[in-house]
């Protein structure tokens, strides 16, 4: 039902025809609807106000001198958007309605404040009257700045929300429990694999969708969660996906409950943990398992040792640790590339696992060295220790079958120590030191089989233990010194000398390098070879330059021997060449002796390092030539200048007492040195028959026994030198 406005017919067409920047009468001022709770304020037919009540006036923030006459325009208003932008004077309400006839209904209009700053907001409606033929407008509005703010705050909030969940995995959801209606978001179906209106929603739906096994402890969960007083939530459980796979999901959110705990309602968000849960996966495999072969590692293979000590102790049952190491590996490694030896490694890896039972273990903890971990092998030693020889059995023959290598096969063989443990306190790191010793023990006896730890290989690690630090204290204390054995032409000239390093100990006899003691091996395997070897080195540099000033010493070559781990050196030969400047020895009368053992080394590291050497004038010579499998390979690659013959072709030959066998490998090598212009030296030479034979085949120099021993350098100078000569 439409009413009219009070209205004072007489006093609006004073008002209107009242000229703008005139005076108004006094008596036009008040207005019949000063008492409405909303602003009212009539424009003429040419937009100027007529008439505004008390309330607009208060809004508006003028007076009634101020507002009567003003026209609808800029200068006059500066009405803004309900989005912040300046309002164009055609789409004030008044200008609306007088331009086209039609009302306004509920428009959010701004006006900056006058006084407290900011923007006031009003809700405006103009409606369009007819008087006298003219059209006027009727603009009322009320102040809606409190709600206006609250929903722009609102929407705001809303935005953040809706920008936060588009970046975010997680989904969602509501349960309101008093009416039992159930909201779950488009992402949360999404996790699923289904559109929101493909599947029946209620209050257990993300139960149902749950894996099976999970089903009855988020029923329990639930249960317990809601007779509890909780209010915050979490818990983690899987969703099957509608291809079939799970999808991990972490579901938390609040609970609402009235004044005595009861729970109100439920809401909140399910993530998507797939990520976390590759990444947690990653870290744990990279933390306990080997990245090459996929086997558990040394951290993953100690904590699991310790489980199976545990088991043994409660079973009292024996079980077994075997260190695996590959015979020859790091040869194949270092010539045929890392890219082949990680090949076989594989390889090995898949074979040990199918030679292995179920419940054996099997780890990696490095380079070629696996270890497995055997239980349950019978509460009788004897029967474990079978038990044991049978998986090494297996192992060996799996192995033992060629792998195929990029197109080419290889062998390899494992030696294999093992040790076994019944639950004693026996730590683990002993158990492996056990293994490892009688691994290193099955080298020692030809490789590609196992041995069994004993108390004995304890001992004699602990003897290599206490020789190490001897050689240690040598080394400082300068105890190694130089002997020289003196080499001959077949007419008994003495044609050079090498030199033998002896390891003159405080009140011990003078220790050769082997025999009893066999401090060459033991600084090898420690790697003080080397910094004997320089100290080797510099005496004998400092030797050839105070022979260089002795006439009969003058022209005499000396040989050193080297080992394979100063020749791999990468600063050697500019350590070498230090030495001989710093001594001024001879460079050309010095001769460096490696044996075929230091090829297993990368080949095209080495050869420049000997040609740098060779340029300065250094010799090398191939040392027990003829025992190596590729001898003929190196002299085609590197800058040697002799061969000398070892101890195994010098005594070959006389074990029939006629030298038969013999004489056509000696003769053989010979006629390859001539052809390559070669020296030819034959060591250890120990009686009448060997120094005939070897002179008739024609080597150039020779040495042994039976014609000098080893003497200290001082010693060798007295007998050869020009003073021993006098």
């Amino acid at each position: 039902m439409h009413t009219e406005p009070l209205r004072d017919p007489a006093r609006e067409r004073a008002l209107e025809d009242t000229r703008p920047g005139t005076e108004v009468p006094a008596h036009l001022l008040d207005h019949p609807f000063d008492d409405l709770p909303a602003g009212v304020v009539v424009h003429g037919s040419d937009g100027h106000v007529l008439s505004a009540n008390r309330h607009a006036l208060e809004l508006l923030g003028r007076g009634t001198d101020e507002a009567v006459g003003l026209e609808a325009t800029v200068p006059a208003w500066h009405f803004i958007r309900a989005d912040g932008t300046p309002m164009p004077p055609h789409e004030f309400p008044a200008n609306h309605v007088l331009r086209t006839g039609e009302p306004v209904r509920d428009l959010v209009v701004g006006l900056p404040a006058q006084v407290a700053g900011g923007v006031r907001w009003m809700l405006a409606n103009a409606q369009p009257e007819r008087r006298d033929g003219r059209l006027r407008a009727i603009v009322c509005f009320t102040d809606c700045t409190a709600l206006h703010t609250t929903r722009l705050a609102l929407e705001r909030s809303e935005e953040r929300l809706a920008l936060a969940l588009r970046g975010s995995t997680d989904a969602p959801w509501d349960w309101d429990m008093v009416s039992g209606a159930t909201y779950y978001s488009p992402r949360w179906w999404e996790l699923v694999g289904y559109a929101p209106d493909e599947q029946e929603s209620d209050a257990t739906t993300w139960i149902r969708m749950a894996h099976p096994d999970d089903q009855s402890r988020i029923a329990g969960f639930l249960a317990e969660l809601l007779a509890s007083g909780r209010e915050h939530f979490g818990i983690e459980f899987r969703l099957r996906h509608r291809a079939g796979h799970d999808v991990p999901v972490l579901a938390r959110g609040y609970i609402v409950r009235d004044a005595d705990g009861r729970p109100l309602r439920m809401s909140g968000t399910t993530g998507d943990l797939t990520e976390r849960k590759h990444a947690e996966r990653r870290i744990y495999e990279l933390a306990y398992f080997d990245h090459l072969t996929g086997l558990p590692n040394r951290r993953f293979l100690t904590e699991e040792l310790g489980k199976v000590l545990a088991r043994a102790a409660r079973s009292q049952q024996y079980g077994a640790v075997m260190f695996l190491d590959l015979d020859n590996f790091k040869v194949l490694n270092d010539t045929m590339g890392h890219d082949v030896g990680d090949m076989l490694l594989r390889q090995v890896a898949t074979r040990l696992r199918t030679a292995l039972r179920e419940s054996d273990h099997l780890a990696r903890l490095g380079g070629d060295e696996f270890v497995v971990v055997l239980e349950n092998l019978g509460t009788a030693k004897d029967d474990a220790i079978g038990e044991a020889q049978l998986v090494s059995r297996r192992i060996l023959d799996a192995l033992g079958v060629p792998f195929d290598l990029v197109a080419c096969e290889c062998s390899t063989s494992p030696s294999i120590g093992t040790t076994l443990f019944d639950g004693d306190r026996t730590g683990i790191d002993v158990l492996l030191k056990q293994a490892d010793l009688a691994m290193y023990r099955a080298k020692a006896e030809g490789r590609n089989t196992m041995r069994f730890f004993d108390p004995g290989m304890q001992e004699a690690a602990a003897r290599q233990a206490a020789l190490d630090g001897q050689l240690r204290d040598g080394l400082a204390r300068r105890q190694f010194v130089l002997h020289c054995q003196p080499q001959f032409a077949p007419d008994g000239r003495l044609a050079g000398a090498e030199a033998l390093v002896r390891w003159q100990r405080d009140g011990a006899d003078m220790a050769p390098p082997v025999g009893a003691g066999e401090f060459i091996g033991q600084a090898e395997a420690s790697g003080l070879i080397v910094p004997i070897g320089m100290q080797v080195l510099e005496e004998s540099c400092d030797l050839l330059a105070r022979w260089a000033r002795d006439p009969c010493l003058a022209a005499l070559p000396l040989a050193v021997n080297v080992s394979a781990r100063q020749l791999r050196d990468p600063g050697f030969p500019d350590a070498l060449a230090a030495m001989l400047a710093a001594s001024g020895a001879p460079a050309g009368r010095l001769t460096l002796e490696i044996t075929e053992n230091v090829f297993a080394a990368k080949l095209p590291d080495l050869i420049p390092r000997m040609q740098r050497l060779n340029e300065l004038g250094v010799q090398f010579a191939l040392d027990d030539f003829g025992t190596g499998p590729s001898s003929l390979a190196y002299l085609q690659d590197f800058p040697f200048a002799t061969l000398k013959i070892g101890r195994a072709l010098v005594h070959a030959p006389y074990h029939d007492g006629a030298g038969a066998h013999g004489r056509p490998l000696v003769e053989a090598i010979v006629a390859l040195a001539r052809k390559l212009d070669l020296g030819i030296i034959a060591e250890d030479v120990e009686d009448e028959a060997q120094r005939s034979l070897l002179a008739d085949c024609g080597c150039d120099v020779l040495q042994g026994y039976l014609l000098g021993r080893p003497v200290p350098a001082a010693e060798f100078e007295r007998m050869y030198g020009a003073a021993g000569t006098a």
